[in-house]
């Protein structure tokens, strides 16, 4: 299985984070300047259902090494990458999910169609 969805798998199973959520999440919601992953992590309001912040916890350890082995695949692939020392040379405004071409995910959203026409 790819590095991403044994990440995937273990981020959602132990945190219990939205796929939603995680599709928006950044590498500095994840990562501190120094590249050690944050225990505790911030989700803004602006990403989470019902739009109240939230706090998941990353500390289980095999949900940590998927992580770390996630970001080892993005940097060798140099997927947002900076060439910078912070957040191990990633982008810290780049997506920390990316699809198996190294872009960003795109949420696609329903539109609902009425009897009546369109809905908003």
């Amino acid at each position: 299985m790819p590095e991403r969805d044994v990440m995937l798998l273990w981020l959602t199973h132990t945190t219990g984070i939205r796929v939603t959520e995680l599709a928006m999440l950044e590498v500095d919601d994840v990562l501190y300047p120094s590249g050690a992953i944050k225990p505790e992590v911030y989700l803004r309001a602006d990403i989470t259902k019902g739009c109240r912040p939230r706090n998941v916890y990353l500390t289980h350890a095999r949900c940590l090494a998927a992580l770390d082995a996630w970001l080892a695949v993005r940097l060798q692939r140099r997927w947002g990458f900076s060439g910078a020392d912070e957040y191990r040379g990633l982008r810290p405004g780049s997506k920390l999910v990316m699809t198996h071409k190294g872009q960003a995910f795109e949420l696609a959203f329903k539109h609902r169609q009425l009897d009546g026409g369109p809905m908003a």
